[in-house]
């Protein structure tokens, strides 16, 4: 398809390009329109079609070219690069054509984006902040991000712009979508703070879950069940992603102990003990992890209620 677009982009460019070239050139054809000679207007206009069409069909088939490979978030980012940079060679180009005065379009075009400058600063602030997140990839799309008060997930990045699939906010609880799609401007990186889930296009944060027994409870039991419960439903799948975790850190300069599995450390409390289960859990699942293992751990709790006792009263 992009093929079939650059090879009539091409053809449309040199029809169209031919036919300007050949009324510029040749003898005009003398058509007027009061007393303003038409000729030279409509060359510098068929040349401009040209310029526009053959910028059109290269922008097409780069686009193509550069996709063939990429992930559907390297595609976002380049296709948003391909078309500002093809964009602003199409309108210098068209605009020399059309006045046959490329230096003073330059030099317009200098005048007019300063004047830009002081006029429009929120949304260039805007476009260096996309150029920001496009150079150091802070976050891309598909991660899971909290800019400022907004929490989701990344939809687009564009130009002056960053949508979020809403997760959280006023509508639910958890960290689940809402299903309201939020738009910040890309500026707010630049001012606001910035939360990866998961890191840098990581999938996978630490997460806890908390469960309140007595004092009298058999803690080493009790432990020994909330691990086990965590790795039969995370399994191989959390120590793959612990061996990935470790080698992101070894990047850094950050010194620290990372665990081969799931851990669980004991909070005291006034009349009770919190017992959290710590595990490494991609964060859109992250809810439905905690229910699931939730239920599994209290049914392993109730079958032992000998070994494992719940704090009674109404004040925890």
């Amino acid at each position: 398809m992009a093929r079939h677009t650059f090879l009539g982009s091409v053809a449309v460019a040199v029809v169209t390009g031919l036919i300007g070239w050949y009324i510029r050139v040749t003898t005009p054809l003398q058509l007027t329109i009061g007393d303003v000679l038409v000729d030279p207007f409509l060359a510098r206009s068929l040349l401009a079609v040209a310029f526009a069409a053959f910028v059109f069909g290269c922008y097409r088939l780069s686009l193509s070219w550069l996709n063939r490979d990429a992930s559907k978030r390297r595609r976002h980012d380049l296709r948003n690069v391909l078309r500002l940079g093809f964009g602003l060679v199409g309108l210098v180009g068209v605009l020399g054509a059309v006045t046959d005065q490329w230096l003073g379009v330059l030099f317009s075009l200098g005048v007019v984006g300063f004047a830009i400058t002081f006029a429009l600063q929120q949304p260039l602030l805007s476009l260096l902040g996309w150029v920001y997140i496009t150079a150091k990839r802070p976050y891309g799309v598909g991660d899971r991000v909290r800019i400022g008060e907004v929490k989701g997930d990344v939809v687009a990045v564009d130009f002056l712009v960053t949508t979020l699939w809403e997760v959280g906010g006023e509508l639910v609880s958890t960290n689940q979508p809402s299903g309201r799609r939020v738009t910040v401007p890309n500026s707010i990186v630049l001012s606001a703070d910035l939360t990866t889930f998961g890191g840098a296009g990581g999938e996978y944060v630490w997460n806890e879950l908390t469960m309140q027994v007595a004092y009298e409870t058999d803690l080493t039991f009790a432990r020994e069940v909330m691990v086990e419960e965590a790795e039969v439903l995370l399994g191989e799948e959390m120590h793959r992603r612990i061996e990935q975790y470790r080698g992101e850190l070894s990047q850094t300069a950050v010194e620290l102990t990372v665990d081969d599995g799931p851990t669980v450390n004991i909070v005291q409390q006034e009349s009770w003990l919190e017992l959290r289960l710590r595990y490494l859990v991609n964060p859109r699942r992250a809810t439905r992890t905690r229910n699931r293992l939730y239920e599994a751990i209290l049914d392993r709790f109730e079958a032992e209620p000998d070994r494992v006792m719940f704090p009674l009263g109404r004040n925890r």
